[in-house]
């Protein structure tokens, strides 16, 4: 077993991370671009794991599997976004996706 196999664990688990802090983002907020990127972040998150099976095949596939978990991490930084943040977060409130909550519509 190669050293690159925990590197592929700690992508795919970057990869599946970042979706779920997207989704949190869009259940605490409704914002179409954070659902967009919840939606696209299953088939990264399954690229991800793709990756990490293609790591554990062999030694043959390694840099094939890293190279589709590394593809899924570049496409799942490429969505578009809606602004969140101020800029008065922490780094901590941004990585758990503390978000503050829009107020309800009066009627």
């Amino acid at each position: 077993m190669s050293y690159l196999l925990y590197i592929a664990y700690f992508g795919a688990a970057a990869v599946i991370f970042l979706w779920l802090r997207d989704a949190r983002i869009f259940f605490l907020t409704g914002l179409p671009g954070y659902r967009k990127a919840a939606y696209w972040g299953v088939l990264y998150g399954a690229l991800g794991t793709l990756g990490v099976l293609c790591t554990i095949a062999g030694d043959t596939f390694e840099l094939l599997g890293l190279g589709l978990i590394l593809a899924a991490l570049y496409l799942q930084g490429r969505m578009t976004r809606e602004k969140v943040w101020t800029g008065k977060e922490s780094t901590l409130d941004r990585m758990w996706g503390s978000v503050k909550r829009p107020a309800p519509d009066k009627k």
